[in-house]
């Protein structure tokens, strides 16, 4: 169809381009003159192949493609064993001329395999060097019949020629003394004028003094020691950024303050808000409640305007009145014990933690982590170091006392020893007077016992407790316990 009436048609065929190309204007597929179209897809054909018996090889179609090199059965001849399917003339012996062609075969591969491993173990050819020779072509710009027999080019082979490298030098090396250089440049000095005291001073070198070693022991002032030093020579420059460091730490200070001035005014107006919108909403739950109990229900919706109160409202207006009634129990609780704590401090009990920390002195506060360095005027002191007993005197003493121990080391070891009485003591003393000579006669208290019991002299008392101890002997057990000795001596008596 002409240009401009081509609406719904599509070009199929080969005719329908003529001689022309694709038409542009028509999104398909277009194929001029069949020109990028695949195959056509027409039916493949495969040659007739014929077996070693002449039959029809039927085994080319499954042999095709990616299974050409694959070993197909598809006859009944492969079902039946290789032993049947001997022949005579597959049993034959070849003849002498196959013999020879197969020994010559396999003596050639075996050759060439030889060769191959030889040629690779015994290189004939070295690998060329960096010394090696090359060959240069070049044209000489002399051409003529009189120059190299008229050859217009000539070829120069270029070799390096060897070198012992045990040779000794053959030229000797002579260092050659350097020349003179450039003349110095002239210094140029100013015309001599007389030394005032400032120059002395100024190019005064002080001494070099050790602040470590003085093998001499000489005194040497703090002032000679400065100079020497050499920290008056140096000036110290402080640089310009630490000031623009300082200011802008001070800008973003101040920028900071004012951001959380900002921040916490907006917060602050934000929780009014949600206050007086939440005391609204009370406030209205609370009217409703009371119109409710009054029984008015539209009463309120008439006199501030208020919609009818939903049935819900009366549950969420007694929730929260418990919740106010729980806040104002839990504070009173808290005031309560408060207050029994306060009485039962003033009572002599148990402090509390308000009255306690307030107690504490100043090196408490300070183990405790909870003192106040920096705050306060008044300087606070430990009150343990006031009113001492011990002052000066209490290491001291005398030259011929000794007091280096001012308590004993085991305070308690003789609390559970044995310590004679005084009446004791005195016994004793009696004791030693009457065998003396003296008029006194014996006196056995002493020799009662202390603690008596039922059915011994003197079960009725003692000397008491605080006397030494007295140790009863253990009689011995009887030496003939089988009474020979009784025995013996009644024979000899009677």
């Amino acid at each position: 169809p002409p240009y401009l009436r081509r609406k719904g048609w599509v070009p199929r065929r080969a005719e329908d381009f003529g001689d022309g190309g694709a038409f542009p204007e028509i999104h398909v597929a277009q194929y001029p003159l069949d020109m990028g179209k695949g195959s056509t897809g027409g039916k493949q054909q495969l040659a007739i192949s014929v077996n070693e018996k002449g039959e029809i090889n039927y085994d080319a179609v499954v042999k095709q493609g990616q299974n050409k090199d694959r070993v197909v059965h598809s006859d009944h001849g492969a079902l039946v064993p290789k032993v049947d399917r001997l022949s005579k003339e597959a049993l034959a012996r070849p003849d002498e001329e196959d013999v020879e062609k197969t020994v010559a075969e396999t003596a050639a591969a075996l050759e060439r395999v030889v060769q191959g491993k030889l040629s690779s173990v015994n290189p004939t050819k070295l690998p060329g060097g960096p010394g090696g020779s090359t060959l240069i072509k070049y044209t000489p710009a002399q051409q003529g019949a009189q120059y190299a027999s008229g050859a217009g080019q000539r070829i120069i082979k270029m070799q390096d020629l060897p070198v012992d490298p045990l040779e000794p030098p053959k030229f000797r090396h002579v260092k050659v003394p350097r020349g003179p250089g450039s003349p110095p440049v002239p210094v140029l000095h100013s015309p001599p004028r007389p030394l005032t005291v400032k120059d002395q001073q100024d190019w005064k070198i002080p001494p070099s003094i050790s602040n470590w070693k003085n093998p001499k022991g000489y005194t040497i002032p703090l002032d000679k020691r400065l100079a020497a030093d050499g920290r008056g020579l140096q000036q110290t420059q402080i640089n310009d950024k630490f000031a623009a460091l300082s200011e802008a730490l001070f800008t973003a200070e101040a920028k900071a303050r004012e951001a959380i001035t900002m921040r916490a005014s907006i917060q602050k107006e934000l929780a009014l808000k949600e206050k007086n919108k939440r005391e609204t909403e009370l406030r209205n739950l609370a009217m409703q409640a009371r119109m409710e109990r009054q029984g008015a229900p539209g009463a309120g919706a008439g006199a501030g305007g208020l919609p009818p109160p939903p049935p819900l409202a009366g549950r969420v207006a007694a929730r929260e009145r418990r919740r106010r009634d729980e806040i104002r129990e839990e504070r009173r609780r808290e005031r309560e014990r408060e207050r029994r704590l306060e009485a039962a401090n003033q009572g002599g009990a148990k402090k509390s933690k308000i009255t306690r920390d307030r107690e504490r002195d100043i090196s408490e506060k300070v183990a405790l982590g909870m003192a106040n360095v920096g705050g306060g005027g008044e300087v606070q002191y430990d009150q343990r170091l006031f009113n001492q007993d011990a002052g000066m005197q209490s290491g001291f003493g005398a030259d011929d006392s000794y007091n280096a121990y001012d308590k004993p080391l085991f305070a308690d070891r003789g609390s559970h020893l044995f310590k004679a009485s005084r009446a004791t003591a005195d016994d004793d003393e009696d004791a030693g007077g009457a065998a003396a000579g003296g008029d006194a006669g014996p006196r056995t208290e002493r020799f009662k016992p202390d603690k008596g019991f039922q059915g011994a002299p003197g079960a009725g008392g003692g000397r008491g407790g605080g006397g030494r101890l007295e140790f009863e002997r253990q009689q011995a057990e009887e030496a003939d316990p089988f009474g020979l000795d009784q025995f013996l001596s009644e024979v000899k008596g009677g």
